[in-house]
């Protein structure tokens, strides 16, 4: 195919970009399913000495940090929940559109995973929010940081953050590619 500067033009395999499409379909399904994974089995219980009265000797009580203990944590789950289920439909939905042609289909597909996208981060947003008060607290409201006692818990929610925003960025790479396909169709 030759191009306006007189030079020839390499069109991209139509299996290529399906291949693409499916591969990052089933990447956005695998890291949105860890994550949510990851949060739903985050729990630490320690031990934490509590000064009372300063000439008796501290208590000593278990603390217990939870993922569904903060609404953030649960709506970042729930999000990546969603995200992953909706995966697994578009693997189905991809697959009907890419035998049967169905421009409408393709299109309300990239429009999904465009929502998807949304919904990602906004989960990712809430929690990473409220990880950062965990990590250094709030002096101004007198929240103090949690994450120096319940560590462990603190560093795989932080793990499922960045595994999850691999996951948004695969849904954005879809877009992006649903995108250049059907500027190849109209140009």
């Amino acid at each position: 195919m030759e191009s306006s500067n007189g030079g020839t033009m390499k069109v991209v395999n139509k299996t290529t970009v399906r291949g693409s499409d499916l591969g990052l379909r089933v990447l956005a399904l695998a890291l949105t399913l860890v994550a949510a994974i990851m949060v739903g089995l985050d729990k630490q219980t320690k031990v934490v000495p509590i000064t009372v009265v300063s000439t008796l000797p501290p208590l000593n009580v278990p603390v217990t940090a939870l993922w569904h203990d903060m609404s953030a944590f649960v709506y970042f789950m729930v999000t990546n929940a969603i995200a992953c289920a909706y995966a697994a439909l578009s693997l189905v939905l991809t697959l009907v559109a890419t035998k049967s042609g169905k421009k409408g289909l393709t299109m309300m597909i990239m429009v999904l995973d465009l929502l998807m996208v949304a919904l990602l981060f906004s989960g990712i947003g809430a929690a990473g929010a409220v990880g950062v008060i965990g990590y250094q607290g709030n002096s101004h409201v007198q929240w103090n940081k949690v994450c120096n006692v319940v560590e462990k818990f603190c560093h795989q929610l932080s793990a499922a953050l960045v595994v999850s925003i691999l996951g948004s960025v695969a849904y954005m790479l879809l877009v992006g590619l649903a995108a250049l396909n059907l500027h190849k169709k109209y140009k």
